[in-house]
């Protein structure tokens, strides 16, 4: 063990830098026999020679020279050699000295060389640096050769001579075996990889084996190549993806697929190419659908069958592989049969539709393929029945591939409601199969588990029997569905509810309540609607949807009294709706018992909160007031401020406007004011304009057109922007249609305020026109003013800001240039100095002066006041027409008030 650790050990050789030998010429059969006489003395044990003392001589006294042997080359040195030889006389076993007088030699003939290494190698037989250079040095000499040529045989035999002292060196065994591997010498080859199998420890082995089988692939000799793979095996087991691949293309396909499955079976087994058990057995798949009957005693069949098994997702490729292997065995039927199979258990629409292609293409070949045989050979009348034959059968199969697609999806989800009902559409008709289809479906869907309403089979199974005309069948099939123990409480209901509605479509009135009257009937044992623990059966005395159909065929079909009944009923299991208290309601009306359809309104509201009860108080407070009017005045009252107690503001509108038209229409004017006051409270913020706009009409009517002032005054201070801006309009306006036009000015005054000139022109314009037509000179001047005003408030961003100083500074030194800090000799107090200067002009200029009005006539000329008349004034604003004469007189006209000024009660 020590020893083949120290083989493992062993360093690669330091190789001597030596200088490539010059190319000699072809040694001459003399020279070639003594290199042979020279190896077999060196072979031979020889005792080690007499050193004696230097003579002279050209020998150098180391007896060469004197009686020499005529069988042994003669030594003959050069002068460049004496210093290497005095060397190796004081240290003969030194491998450097050696190695530096080999360096020396390598310009010199190579069998000189050759001489030198065997004398070396004489004296150090376990020099590992030195018999490795010698077999380089040996190998390049006979390189360029012919592989027969006698020099190779040289070279062997010192390799083989080499081995006896370095067989545990795998450096050597590799190097002599690839030198027999390109001498062609396929036989030696094998047998020197074998010896240095055998000679080598197994830790080693891993690096003779690549050679040995790049040596065995090389060669077309598969049965060597078999045996050297399974030994191989042995001791690497992995490589049998290499051995499978080898075996493919040598041809030995049974082994490659025996292989195969034990690497498929094997669940330790780790691929080097990084493939997974999945693609190793697609391999095997493959290698036996390709090559059925050249596997061997492998059944295909089986295997194929036992990777459907393992690889669920992968069916359809493995179907195809099994249906593929019978096809090129000639075993057309059980392709066939496969395929059949294969559609019937597939479970997924990718396998399904890559098999039933298949399916289809292998129909249309086998079609083919006789169509061209009868048309070389001709046809007889079995061949046409059989043509004909197998084109009704790809027919039929192209026909089949709903239903099949159907069989699918339905194997996927056998609790699929959808896909049974396109099942039945797909045997459309066909009775037999819809019946079979539907008793299938009933029983294969659980409710629990069901995907989609699983009522709908039941109801669609009792719709086929009744359009087909058997009504009792029908029957019983509803009778069936109602002791189903679905999974919600509506599918129950609406197995009731079909249940009536088909005895009504056939005119059986009474057999549509009784079955209704047998739904809501109360169970034995009561449960909640919601607990999902109990069975719907004992749940369904809640639906609503059974009783609102109940109280349908009731009121249609029954008695005041059953009605009430259902109505009181609903009621009681407190199921109600709005809609069902609102249509109870209705019905007490009709039939003339209006407080005990206020007394249902009243159950109903106590029901519900808001938003819901919403409707319900509509309909009440109107039903009511319609009814009562101002008979009942505290009372409706009373209903009025119970429903507005914590109604929400989205709602409060419509009951107070019906509140105050009560009011207004039995109650007191007061009371109405009263309610619309609070209502532009109540409501939503997006509706309180509108309802200050009937708050004042409303007034405007009752009070007169005065008393609406404080309206609007508390509407523009608690409104918003927009809307203040609108009533300020219509304030405005009603105040200058009565005349008073110091009232409508001030609120265009205090309008200006919310008045963006840039955003709201519209405004501006109007008060223009209303100075136009109601002031003078010096109140559009204050209008002019207020705008400027409002404007500089809102212009409060920076670059009008810079504008406007730009502006006052163009307007005080007549440029616009150099505003930039440290370009100009203006600072900032000097600006803001001259803008304060301009502002005051501006103020003194807007100042309005007093008019020019000549109380007394003047004692001048007519021709001086004439040319004094003429006169422009500068601060006069072009007012319209200068064409237009002033009158001398202002002309007073009347007027009569209009009677909406002071507004009137209505009379009781």
């Amino acid at each position: 063990m020590a020893a083949e650790a120290a083989a493992m050990a062993e360093p690669e050789p330091e190789e001597v830098e030596m200088a490539e030998p010059e190319k000699e010429p072809e040694p001459e059969p003399e020279q070639e026999k003594e290199e042979m006489m020279m190896a077999a003395a060196m072979a031979e044990p020889q005792e080690p020679p007499q050193q004696e003392e230097p003579g002279p001589g050209p020998g150098l006294g180391l007896g060469l020279d004197s009686d020499p042997d005529p069988e042994r080359p003669e030594l003959r040195f050069e002068e460049e050699d004496i210093p290497h030889e005095e060397e190796l006389l004081r240290q003969p076993f030194s491998v450097r000295c050696w190695l530096r007088y080999a360096q020396a030699r390598r310009g010199g003939p190579g069998r000189r060389l050759n001489l030198l290494f065997e004398r070396a190698l004489r004296e150090l037989p376990g020099s590992y640096k030195l018999w490795y250079q010698y077999l380089r040095l040996r190998r390049q000499q006979v390189k360029g050769r012919c592989p027969g040529d006698a020099a190779y045989e040289g070279a062997n035999a010192c390799h083989e001579r080499a081995l006896v002292f370095m067989h545990k060196m795998p450096r050597i065994w590799l190097d002599y075996c690839q030198f027999l591997a390109d001498q062609g010498r396929i036989t030696r080859t094998r047998r020197t990889f074998d010896r240095a199998l055998r000679a080598l420890p197994v830790t080693q082995h891993h690096r003779l084996w690549p050679l040995y089988l790049q040596f065995v692939r090389r060669h077309p000799l598969p049965e060597t190549a078999v045996r050297v793979y399974r030994r191989y095996l042995k001791l690497c087991p992995e490589g049998a993806e290499e051995f499978v691949g080898y075996l493919r293309s040598a041809g030995r396909l049974g082994e490659a697929a025996a292989r195969l499955a034990r690497l498929v079976n094997d669940s330790t087994f780790v691929s080097r190419e990084g493939k997974s058990n999945y693609q190793l057995w697609q391999e095997l798949c493959e290698l036996l659908s390709q090559h059925p009957g050249r596997v061997g005693p492998l059944d295909a069949g089986a295997i194929i069958r036992g990777g459907l098994t393992r690889f669920t997702d992968q069916r359809g490729r493995l179907w195809g592989a099994l249906a593929d292997c019978y096809i090129r065995s000639g075993h057309l039927e059980k392709a066939r049969d496969v395929y059949e199979e294969a559609v019937q258990t597939v479970m997924t629409v990718r396998d399904f539709t890559q098999v039933f292609d298949s399916y289809a293409r292998f129909e249309e070949s086998v079609i083919a393929a006789k169509m061209e045989t009868a048309a070389e050979l001709g046809r007889d009348e079995d061949e046409e029945v059989d043509l004909e034959l197998r084109l009704a059968r790809f027919e039929q199969l192209v026909a089949r591939r709903p239903l099949l697609l159907n069989s699918v999806l339905l194997r996927q989800n056998p609790h699929n409601v959808h896909e049974w009902h396109k099942r039945v559409q797909l045997y459309q008709g066909q009775p037999q199969q819809i019946i079979r289809t539907y008793t299938e479906a009933v029983r294969t869907v659980e409710p629990a588990k069901a995907t989609g309403r699983p009522h709908g089979l039941w109801v669609a199974f009792a719709r086929f029997y009744e359009d087909n005309g058997q009504l009792d069948d029908a029957r019983t099939i509803l009778t069936k569905a109602t002791r189903v123990p679905f999974r919600h409480v509506e599918d129950l209901a609406a197995v009731w509810c079909e249940f009536g509605e088909m005895e009504l479509r056939h005119g059986h009135h009474e057999e549509a309540l009784r079955v209704l009257r047998k739904a809501t009937a109360l169970p034995a044992r009561r449960a909640e609607y919601f607990d999902a623990s109990e069975p719907v059966q004992n749940r369904l005395y809640k639906s609503l949807k059974v009783w609102a159909m109940l109280a349908d065929l009731e009121e249609s079909l029954g008695t005041f009294q059953s009605t009430k009944a259902v109505y009181e009923r609903i009621l009681d299991l407190r199921i109600a709706t709005p809609q069902i208290v609102i249509n109870y309601g209705l019905f007490l009306e009709e039939h003339g018992y209006f407080e005990e359809s206020f007394k249902a309104y009243e159950r109903g509201i106590a029901l519900f909160r808001w938003p819901n009860v919403a409707p319900v108080w509509h309909s009440y407070l109107g039903k009511f007031v319609t009814r009562y009017g101002g008979r009942k005045l505290e009372r409706a009252r009373d209903l009025f401020e119970q429903a507005l107690d914590g109604c929400p503001p989205r709602y409060a509108k419509d009951i107070f406007l019906l509140y105050a038209g009560l009011e207004e229409r039995w109650g007191l004017a007061r009371h109405a004011m009263a309610v619309y006051e609070r209502a532009t409270r109540a409501v939503l913020p997006a509706q309180r304009p509108a309802m200050f706009r009937i708050y004042i009409k409303r007034a405007a009517e009752l009070y007169g057109v005065t008393h609406t002032r404080p309206i609007y005054q508390k509407a523009i201070e608690e409104l918003g922007d927009e809307a203040a801006r609108e009533l300020c309009l219509r304030f405005a306006d009603m105040e200058t249609r009565l005349g008073e036009v110091d009232r409508a000015r001030a609120i265009y005054t205090y309008c200006s305020q919310i008045c963006d000139p840039r955003i709201t022109p519209t405004f501006w314009q109007t008060w223009k026109d209303f100075e136009i037509r109601h002031g003078n000179e010096d109140t559009i001047r204050e209008m002019l003013r207020v705008r400027r005003s409002v404007q500089a408030t809102y212009n409060t961003q920076v670059n009008f800001m810079a504008s406007q100083m730009l502006k006052v500074y163009s307007n005080a030194t007549g440029t616009v240039s150099d505003l930039a800090p440290g370009q100009s000799g203006l600072d900032d107090m000097k600006l803001l100095e001259q803008r304060a200067e301009q502002l005051a002009a501006d103020a003194q200029r807007d100042t309005p002066r007093p008019p020019k009005v000549l109380f007394v006539r003047a004692e001048g000329s007519r021709e001086a006041l004439a040319a004094l008349s003429q006169q422009g004034n500068p601060d006069e604003i072009d007012l319209g027409d200068e064409d237009e004469a002033e009158p001398d007189e202002v002309q007073l006209e009347q007027k009569r008030v209009p009677s909406s000024l002071f507004g009137g009660l209505k009379d009781d």
